[in-house]
């Protein structure tokens, strides 16, 4: 049973991360994805968050919080893949600036498919992992998913308009399986790290990475608001892609980056809804 379990839940987690990709694409043009992103200064101040504040606040998170190898590679993986696919709904819920986040979404995820295979084997010298394995998989996985989306956007709007939300509904039938399965597998395992720090280290690094993104997100509240959230939102896909197919022989990996998803989630969507909230009082 739980080894029936298992499969099922690897299979929901790259059908989650293949159907998000596609649901992504299908949904927007490059003119879209692009117009944002010709601001060089916010663009920099963003790549210097994710890239390089948030990796590092994280490892000092973990000088601070001794937690054991593989939740500290579980964190430090979720520190450096950027660019959630999540981070539209939360800036709709923030009432910021939509194109904005759909520009930095995707700029975020492409970097990140550079950066991981890069920084990973620098950042965790003790662990076995291959940068091109996990390049080649994050552009399989993600970059092309979403490039045959914005084709077929392109090409056949129609087409892209039928399909847009059945990938969605899949999406999230796939996470939320994802979620069951990973809940009932390592239930036991995610309640051990109550005593470990780890949740304690998760909420430390959710709360940071919130505040760096909103620090440098300048005066513009719309365009702040989605720093912030962007910074804090790590990219799931990536992290759980690398997970799954470097460390599954170390559970403990995948209970660190849930942990960081499911917290992530929930209060990334409250703080997301009292911005919106201030939006609505100011203007209203």
């Amino acid at each position: 049973m739980s080894e029936a379990l298992v499969v099922i839940t690897q299979l929901s987690v790259f059908t989650f991360i293949i159907t998000s990709m596609l649901a992504m694409g299908l949904s927007l043009t490059v003119k879209q994805i692009i117009d944002p992103l010709r601001k060089l200064k916010v663009v920099l101040l963003a790549l210097l968050a994710n890239f390089v504040l948030v990796p590092a606040f994280a490892y000092g998170i973990l000088r601070l919080i001794p937690l054991n190898q593989d939740l500290a590679i579980g964190l430090i993986i979720v520190a450096c893949a950027a660019g959630a696919p999540f981070l539209p709904k939360l800036a709709q819920a923030a009432k910021g600036d939509a194109a904005f986040s759909v520009g930095l979404m995707t700029l975020l995820m492409i970097v990140t498919v550079i950066y991981l295979p890069i920084m990973l084997p620098i950042l965790l010298p003790g662990a076995s992992v291959s940068p091109w394995d996990i390049a080649q998989s994050l552009i399989v996985m993600m970059l092309l998913p979403l490039g045959i989306g914005l084709l077929i956007k392109a090409r056949y709007p129609e087409t892209a308009g039928i399909l847009q939300p059945t990938m969605s509904q899949i999406s999230s039938m796939a996470i939320v399986l994802m979620l069951v399965g990973v809940l009932v597998l390592q239930f036991s395992t995610i309640i051990a790290t109550i005593g470990t720090g780890g949740l304690l280290a998760a909420i430390i690094f959710l709360v940071g990475g919130l505040l760096i993104g909103i620090l440098l997100g300048g005066k513009n509240p719309a365009i702040r608001s989605v720093m912030g959230l962007g910074t804090a939102q790590r990219n799931l896909s990536a992290a759980m892609l690398v997970t799954v197919q470097n460390f599954s022989d170390q559970p403990n990996v995948l209970v660190m980056v849930m942990l960081v998803a499911i917290l992530g989630l929930i209060l990334l969507m409250v703080v997301g809804g009292e911005m919106g909230k201030r939006v609505e009082v100011t203007h209203g």
